[in-house]
């Protein structure tokens, strides 16, 4: 999130088709080591799979190469844990600098997307066959059923409605809020937009999440107070004020959160003592504030390793109930092998909501990886958004970011009723553009902007026009 108007130009990242299968192929390499494949999802027009590498033999293997063929008809799109080159039909998968070693009695895998109905044949490890041993091959896989007579359609008939997802085999967890919410950030600082105390809010924000926490001295560690800018523009505010506006928009049955970092923010938890004092601190802010959870919104970096360690250390002492958002940027979320995507993924089991940032992007590749999607567009919108729900997010744990109105970003600017539309058309496949989602996901959280203090300004336009709209979703 940007503290001033300045445009953060994000670079077109390369991304996937959505896609997964179930199936288990050959594995291999030398004696006793092998790489067996397996089909983690499948939803017809394309499905998730993954390779594990297994090292049976008795020595450490330094480096792996994997080859193997797709049918004509399907390709690999989106791909994590490995570096990905290809020929024609043949794709050939390395390790990445960090899991090429691997070590007597060890494995390591890696995964990907796949658009279309076949499955890989002709697996080679390291220039020998997948499944070990001297027996070549098959050239193709037995067929589970019977080959289709004509090639099957890969997007629904118009005049059929697109399939809707399944509910989430585990239940998000409990938070007190809606099933569809509308998040904005306040802003503790001073600049264009309107300065607001925040118990003057407007009513229909259903998560308020405070911007921001800021590093310390300590690495890994967050403070907060109210700023001194936006205090004398109010003509004076107070740290205690604050504290009391938190209890007066909860009792109104809203939330509120603390959120870290944001455009200008350093905060770096890159080890096991900076995971400790990022959890330890934001604890305390809760216990100061009343927050009800926290935000990531860290927009130079983050490592998922340690910050999922925070984040589940606070759990354990918040609970259950605690909220965790994030806010990536577009570029942030284009593929699950990036820092915040793999994040979002890791804690999967106690994350609330990621809140993309559909804005001050550029254009950028949809799910489908078929042609970049122009910001400021529903196309652009639900596009990206499907990226997040065909690799592994739940519905609920996907809303859509955008802006308030002219300067609270650079570009991506779009009229509330265009966020209406996105999110019509990615629950209900109605109001699409010329781009349809694979399917619906009526489960889909809701709707975010940056910011609160910027919508106001706008004379409360986005939450006055997205707000009532969510309660008429699936």
């Amino acid at each position: 999130m940007k503290r001033s108007r300045t445009l953060m130009l994000a670079v077109i990242g390369a991304l996937a088709a959505a896609i997964g299968a179930v199936g288990l192929a050959p594995a291999a390499y030398a004696a006793g080591v092998t790489a067996s494949f397996v089909k983690t999802s499948d939803w017809g027009s394309g499905w998730e799979g993954k390779y594990t590498i297994t090292n049976g033999g008795g020595t450490t293997v330094n480096g792996w190469s994997l080859t193997f063929d797709l049918p004509a008809g399907t390709t690999v799109g989106t791909y994590w844990d490995a570096l990905l080159t290809s020929s024609g039909q043949r794709y050939t998968f390395t390790n990445r600098t960090w899991n090429g070693a691997i070590a007597p009695g060890a494995s390591v895998s890696f995964g990907f997307l796949g658009s279309g109905s076949g499955v890989p044949a002709n697996c080679r490890l390291n220039g020998a066959a997948c499944a070990g041993g001297s027996t070549p091959p098959p050239t193709t896989p037995p067929p589970t059923t019977p080959p289709p007579t004509t090639p099957p359609p890969t997007t629904p008939p118009p005049t059929t409605p697109p399939p809707t997802t399944p509910p989430p085999t585990t239940p998000p967890p409990t938070t007190g809020l809606p099933k569809h919410i509308l998040t904005g950030y306040w802003h503790n600082f001073d600049n264009a937009a309107v300065e607001l105390r925040l118990r003057d809010v407007p009513s229909e924000y259903d998560l308020v999440a405070v911007a921001f926490a800021d590093a310390t001295g300590t690495p890994g560690a967050v403070g907060f107070a109210i700023d001194p800018g936006l205090s004398a523009s109010l003509g004076g505010y107070t740290d205690a004020e604050f504290s009391a506006d938190v209890r007066t928009l909860q009792s109104r049955g809203k939330k509120v959160i603390i959120s870290v970092g944001g455009e200008t923010g350093r905060v770096v938890v890159n080890s096991s003592a900076s995971a400790v004092a990022f959890a330890d601190s934001v604890y305390a802010l809760i216990q100061r504030y009343g927050f009800d959870g926290v935000d990531i919104d860290l927009e130079n970096g983050l490592n998922p390793t340690y910050m999922a360690q925070a984040l589940r250390s606070l759990r354990s002492k918040v609970g259950s109930g605690l909220i965790i958002a994030m806010a990536p940027q577009t570029i942030d979320m284009q593929n699950p092998a990036s820092s915040y995507f793999k994040l979002a993924l890791d804690i999967k089991d106690i994350l609330t909501v990621v809140n993309t940032q559909f804005y001050n992007s550029g254009a950028m590749l949809g799910c489908d990886n078929n042609s970049a999607y122009a910001q400021g567009t529903v196309n652009f919108i639900v596009a990206l958004a499907c990226i997040q729900l065909e690799a592994g997010l739940r519905p609920d744990q996907v809303g859509l970011g955008l802006p308030a109105g002219p300067g609270a970003a650079g570009g991506g600017i779009v009229s509330p009723s265009v966020v209406n539309a996105a999110l019509d058309c990615l629950t209900r496949g109605t109001n699409c553009g010329s781009f349809r989602p694979p399917r619906t996901y009526p489960g889909l959280r809701g709707a975010m902007t940056w910011s609160i203090n910027w919508d106001v300004t706008h004379n409360n336009t986005f939450a006055r026009t997205v707000s009532p709209h969510l309660p008429t979703l699936p």
